[in-house]
């Protein structure tokens, strides 16, 4: 039996060690948010947050994940600037890869305080958008630093 907290809800599922965290979010947990893109790691559409580190939770076994904070696109807040930048944006063409982009944006955000847009960008070269949204990912990403620095000056 495996002890998760996922999306700050602590969760057991019985499930071999070696099993793919991916798998088990999708399949165990019903989370489909996360997705399936190429089984190595390679995409980033499977991109989780792991201790609020992007990681790749097609590679991961779910052993490797016990004790630590999983955060899945079901995760993130609502009122998350991110989110709220992709809506206006209209970043997301089919969306198949945009949870993995956007959990991995909202990480390199909060792990430097009023980080540079490209800075951000910069971060982004591993990820693939099969429908090659990158122009619509970079302005997500500048609306998004925007609106959180204009949060701040409301604070």
């Amino acid at each position: 039996m495996m002890a998760l907290k996922v999306n700050g809800k602590k969760v057991k599922v019985d499930v071999p060690p070696d099993t793919p965290l991916l798998w088990v979010i999708r399949d165990n947990l019903k989370l489909t948010g996360t997705k399936y893109g190429c089984g190595i790691g390679e995409c980033g559409t499977c991109t989780v947050l792991i201790d609020g580190r992007p990681e790749r939770s097609c590679t991961i076994p779910v052993k490797e994940a016990q004790g630590k904070k999983i955060t899945t696109i079901e995760g993130l807040a609502e009122n998350h600037p991110v989110k709220k930048a992709w809506i206006k944006e209209q970043v997301v063409q089919c969306g198949y890869c945009q949870p993995g982009v956007m959990l991995q944006v909202a990480s390199l955000i909060a792990q430097k305080p009023r980080p540079k847009a490209e800075q951000v960008i910069g971060k982004m070269d591993d990820l693939i958008c099969r429908c090659g949204t990158y122009p619509r990912i970079k302005k997500g990403i500048r609306t998004a630093l925007k609106m959180m620095d204009q949060e701040g000056k409301k604070s």
